[in-house]
């Protein structure tokens, strides 16, 4: 989870997030929205933004970790 947070800033992620977050918040007027709302417009987004190097990264090292466990 750490490597994940790690190359998820470091790609600027996170940051995309935050702003997508601000615009829907900005929109909506801020007591008018609910974290539940909020989680459940970004979310997709979030998960299909991600990118695909990322997402390749973390499955070798699942992999080679399930392989050295195997062993």
């Amino acid at each position: 989870m750490e490597l994940l947070r790690e190359r998820l800033v470091e790609c600027g992620w996170k940051d995309d997030m935050k702003a997508l977050c601000r615009a829907f918040v900005k929109k909506k007027g801020r007591n008018n929205v609910t974290v539940d709302e909020l989680v459940h417009v970004i979310t997709p987004k979030g998960r299909a933004s991600i990118p695909d190097s990322i997402k390749a990264e973390l499955l070798q090292r699942i992999r080679t970790f399930l392989m050295s466990a195997a062993l």
